[in-house]
């Protein structure tokens, strides 16, 4: 005999639901946060450093305080990332690719970690030239440092990003859980990133660019959820 559910039921599957629902949402908001944030970062940065790398390494002192503002936005433009890998997952839900999905997770932590890392490297180099700018200077350090810098940013990480573009473009189009446009997009983008040769000091906003137009189309086209009574749910509007 099967028991009929109760309005006390279907009142908590709809609440059940409506949870489901939010987070996703919350976490497209915060794949905007982090282009915005990353895209700030970038545009302060290539700004204040200029794009010759045998400058002599005057930023260091007139434009540091640009610089410390920029780095001190990066950890919460990770943070964001994180949110916004885990939409992309949650998106799929029962269409996720796990191999796929493997390299997807694993090229955005790698590209948040690269990230990371040159930022910690640009900071100890500021304090480096703050305690003793002739030495920072005259022993290779601000060569090695800067040139590392642009390496684990505009190579490294530029392409792990495109990775991850990749990997995105792959399960939307095998499971066709995004529109063919957003595939092609995503696809065209990836490609450049990753077999592009050169390299300019703004190369790396391409991908924040993307993710800020993939956030706004997980906000302007929710995700369908059917409960167990076989209606199906959407998110409310912002």
């Amino acid at each position: 005999m099967v028991k009929r559910a109760t309005r006390a039921d279907r009142e908590e599957r709809r609440d059940e639901v409506a949870r489901r629902l939010t987070t996703p949402r919350a976490a497209a908001l915060a794949g905007i946060l982090f282009s915005i944030l990353l895209t700030v970062t970038f545009v302060l940065l290539r700004s204040t450093v200029p794009e010759d790398p045998n400058d002599a390494g005057e930023w260091l002192s007139s434009g540091s305080g640009r610089v410390h503002f920029a780095l001190w936005l990066v950890p919460f433009a990770g943070i964001a990332f994180l949110w916004f890998i885990g939409v992309i997952r949650d998106r799929l839900g029962v269409n996720e690719d796990r191999f796929f999905s493997s390299i997807l997770f694993g090229s955005g932590l790698l590209f948040i970690a690269m990230t990371f890392v040159a930022t910690a490297l640009a900071g100890a180099l500021i304090e480096a030239y703050q305690a003793d700018p002739v030495a920072t200077i005259e022993n290779g350090i601000y060569v090695l440092e800067r040139e590392t810098i642009f390496r684990v940013t505009n190579v490294f990480g530029v392409r792990m990003a495109g990775v991850f573009m990749f990997s995105a473009g792959t399960i939307w189009l095998r499971s066709g859980t995004m529109p063919r446009w957003m595939v092609v997009l995503t696809y065209t983008v990836a490609i450049v990133q990753l077999f592009s040769l050169g390299f300019t000091l703004w190369f790396a906003i391409l991908f924040p660019a993307w993710v800020f137009v993939v956030s706004v189309h997980f906000l302007v086209n929710p995700p369908r959820i059917v409960d167990t009574e076989g209606t199906s749910a959407e998110s409310p509007s912002a």
